[in-house]
């Protein structure tokens, strides 16, 4: 039948859609878990008509139920599929919305109660004009705000033509009626329920969708000079620089001006156009898996963005992915080297707050920027550090800096009113847009400044750079780090952060952090195969095999996941190598019998870094396949020593995920898939490796190499102390003769890896036998160690080949022999 009122809603439908435009996410049936053949209702927060255009439109689009339809509930009937929760009140232009419960909630909610059988499925929709975080005492935000005299349609007139051709549209998991009228008692308790239920949570998705209001800047940047602990360094500082006071004080504003973010929708959306633009450009597609969990964080409290830096793509890709999936873009700490003409600008307007690279010297400073932290984070900002500090040039996570978490945690410790969720993020990229100056710097060329002219230079190069991978880790609550170090903390002095158990929990923080964006990591064509083909001594490999290795090699990390939230390629191992082929990452060579995949030497070095993306995930069952390079069996009760002697050096290395004692159990795990797998076998009391020369067996040796370049930098500190003798080298002097020496075999013997001298891990090794108590320090400094050492460089016969246990035993003897080498003698 046809009715002039639905002909007339078509027609205002389709004529606001010649000027709005939308962003939708949630609107698939399968995304929201929604049964099409039960009833379904939709919920709207505010009455607008407006709103229930756009409604009707989204659903159309996307094959949903109409809103529009009338729906037969028993006794009952609804008109339309939709209602809201807010009843308005007042006249035609003075209309103000109540957060009452509409007459639609108690009909449903009796239909339920009175017909068992019913189920109605309530799909709460949000919908946001602009998603503008409101400026606190701004008139714009009076202009457009229920309490200006002028509301009502003509308000939301001006709201449509203002941010009309920016509206975002969520459609969120329905709620069972069926579920909420069985757990209620009676109909009016089940109908203030649903209220509530939908109450809270519209306002936790606006919480995310839009965030807090935002402050001025201009008030922020004043106000945080006021705060008793900048006064306190305003009067320091009047002391030691014997400055007058207003001095003093304008020298904290201009440290405060030039940290302060100043967060520009605007901005936010150029940007959004622009990045679009970008990585349609350069990328085949960025894919994002596991970001559901933090939406659901996000309802819960603060965000801290924890992300690996491999990249100065990361933080624009991350806000990027933010954006577009309906959450509030962060405030990203970035260094002051970034704060550049017209980029430093844009940049800060997208959320960037600049911070120097040390400022431990400076008290006013550090008291400033700590101020600006606890603004942030008990306003309910979300903010996004970088916890390894500068950029990777190794494509391993770095071992994380302690400030920005130390600043977090005793903020925190402070006002801890509003829970804080940390949520680590791993991004992995099949080409890094900055290999070029990588290259350079792992070759020893001094690190450029950035500048603008750098800037368009890479950019002007932009091309072909594969696929990116966003995946997010497990949220980590901040309550939960500190009851697990002190599970008291709650009842101490939020004025004593200076203690003993808050570095513990900082370390523990920053250690639960690596480990948890390694456990997020994306195995990609690129990573996997460049994990096999650096593992020939020639950097070249029959195309065929190195498809075949790759393939195994995935097919066994599938049997036994490192975690949940770990990805997989797509595709065959033959489609990966010709993938790289194209990429322009590895060379084919044509031969009679088969083409070969080589590498040049910049290449190499190149793959070493993608390598090194997901080595970690491999590091478990490659320590036990290297157990069987050189012995061809090993009794049981010896491959579980080794396995937890090693493990702990490993792991402090590669941030792995299991505790020292869990690693055996879940090393069991993996004697099991190798024995599945023909790779190990065992008579119950000794495991015997495979035929040589047979599949398994390369494929086994193929897996241990991944780990053994690791295992001989360890054995090159253990050897050179050996060669020195106890209580003569201090850790400093290891470490630079350590690192020396691998840079020599580096050269000598072409491993193409220039994490293999790099000095932070033997500083890192040598820490961790000192932790473990195989080192000790005199009064002195000097190390001194006992017969244990000499256990574990016996026992690294297993792992490592006569020839290489040879060659590093020469090398730090000649070394011993001689003066102490420098980095450019041992070059030369």
């Amino acid at each position: 039948m046809f009715k002039l009122s639905d002909w007339l809603f078509s027609l205002l439908r389709k004529f606001l859609f010649l000027w709005v435009r939308t962003d939708v996410i949630g609107n698939k049936a399968e995304t929201l878990g929604l049964n099409l053949a039960l009833p379904v209702v939709y919920v709207l927060q505010k009455s607008s008509y407006s709103n229930r255009l756009v409604l009707e439109e989204e659903c159309l689009k996307a094959g949903l139920p109409s809103s529009q339809e009338p729906l037969k509930c028993g006794k009952h009937s609804l008109r339309r599929r939709f209602f809201f929760l807010s009843e308005p009140k007042g006249g035609v232009f003075s209309r103000r919305e109540m957060p009452l419960m509409t007459g639609r909630i108690s009909e449903l909610v009796n239909a339920a109660t009175e017909d068992p059988t019913l189920d109605i499925q309530i799909v709460p929709v949000s919908i946001f004009w602009g998603r503008a975080p409101e400026k606190e005492q701004s008139l714009f935000k009076l202009l457009l705000s229920d309490n200006w005299a002028v509301s009502g349609r003509l308000r939301h007139f001006f709201i449509i033509l203002i941010h009309g051709r920016n509206t975002f549209v969520q459609f969120n998991r329905p709620i069972s009626l069926r579920q909420l009228a069985d757990e209620s008692t009676s109909p009016s308790i089940g109908s203030r329920k649903l209220a509530r239920l939908l109450r809270v949570h519209f306002r936790l998705v606006r919480q995310t969708v839009v965030g807090p209001d935002l402050s001025h800047r201009r008030t922020l940047v004043s106000s945080l000079v006021r705060t008793p602990s900048v006064k306190e360094a305003i009067q320091q500082t009047m002391a030691t620089d014997k400055i007058s006071e207003e001095k003093a004080q304008q020298k904290a504003l201009k440290y405060a001006d030039e940290i302060a973010s100043n967060v520009s929708i605007a901005a936010v959306r150029f940007l959004h156009i622009v990045l679009t633009w970008v990585w349609n450009k350069i990328y085949n597609g960025v894919t994002v898996n596991h970001l559901e969990p933090v939406k659901e964080a996000a309802q819960k409290g603060g965000l801290v963005y924890v992300p690996c830096h491999r990249s100065h793509i990361d933080y624009l890709l991350l806000s990027y992915v933010l954006f577009v999936n309906g959450l509030m873009v962060p405030h990203i700490a970035a260094g002051i080297n970034l704060n550049m003409p017209i980029v430093g600008a844009i940049l800060r307007r997208g959320g960037a707050f600049f911070m120097r690279r040390s400022f431990r010297d400076n008290k006013l400073y550090a008291a400033v920027f700590n101020e600006y932290m606890q603004s942030m984070f008990t306003k309910g900002y979300p903010v996004e550090y970088f916890v390894e500090g500068g950029r990777s040039r190794t494509g391993r996570t770095l071992h994380p800096k302690a400030g920005m978490l130390n600043m977090t945690i005793k903020s925190y410790l402070k006002d801890s009113n509003k829970p804080l969720i940390f949520i680590p993020v791993y991004v992995g990229y099949e080409k890094i847009l900055e290999e070029r100056s990588y290259l350079g710097e792992l070759r020893g060329k001094k690190k450029e400044k950035e500048s603008i002219l750098g800037l368009f230079k890479t950019l002007r190069n932009l091309k072909n750079h594969g696929r990116v991978t966003v995946n997010f880790g497990a949220p980590l609550k901040l309550d939960d780090v500190l009851t697990q170090v002190r599970p008291e903390w709650r009842n101490l002095s939020k004025e004593k952060t200076k203690t003993k158990w808050v570095t513990e929990a900082v370390d523990h923080l920053a250690s639960q952090v690596a480990i948890s964006i390694n456990e997020a990591s994306a195995i990609n064509p690129v990573n996997i195969t460049a994990s096999v083909l650096l593992t020939t001594p020639r950097l070249a490999m029959d195309a065929n095999l190195l498809a075949e290795r790759s393939q195994a090699i995935v097919n066994l990390l599938k049997q036994r996941p490192y975690s949940e939230r770990v990805t997989f390629p797509d595709g065959t191992g033959e489609e990966w190598v010709n993938y790289i082929e194209s990429m322009g990452l590895a060379r084919r060579q044509k031969q009679s019998l088969g083409d070969i995949m080589t590498l040049s030497d910049s290449e190499a070095i190149l793959l070493t870094y993608y390598r090194n993306n997901i080595l970690h995930l491999m590091a478990l069952p490659a320590m036990i396949a290297s157990l069987f390079q050189n012995r061809g069996s090993l009794e049981m009760e010896k491959v579980e020593w080794l396995v937890t002697a090693i493990y702990p050096y490993v792991r402090s290395e590669l941030f792995l995920r299991w505790t020292e004692e869990s690693v055996w159990q879940e090393a069991q795990a993996w004697l099991e898939i190798f024995f599945n797998n023909g790779l190990l076998r065992t008579d119950g009391k000794l495991l015997f490796r495979p035929t040589v020369g047979t599949r398994e067996f390369t494929l086994l040796s193929t897996l241990a190499k991944t780990i053994i370049p690791t295992i001989e930098r360890y054995y090159i500190a253990i050897a050179i102390l050996k060669q020195h003798g106890t209580e003569t080298l201090t850790p400093d002097k290891l470490e630079a003769l350590s690192t020396c020496m691998a840079e020599r075999m580096s050269i000598l013997y072409g491993l193409n890896a220039p994490e293999f001298f790099d000095k932070s891990l033997f500083r890192n090794f040598i820490a961790q036998l000192e932790k473990n108590a195989f080192l000790g320090r005199a009064e002195s400094g000097v190390l001194s160690y006992d017969e244990r050492l000499d256990l574990i460089a016996e026992e690294a016969r297993l792992v490592l080949n006569a020839d290489i246990r040879e060659s590093i035993l020469q090398v730090t003897s000649e070394a011993a022999e001689g003066e102490e080498p420098s980095v450019a003698q041992t070059a030369a």
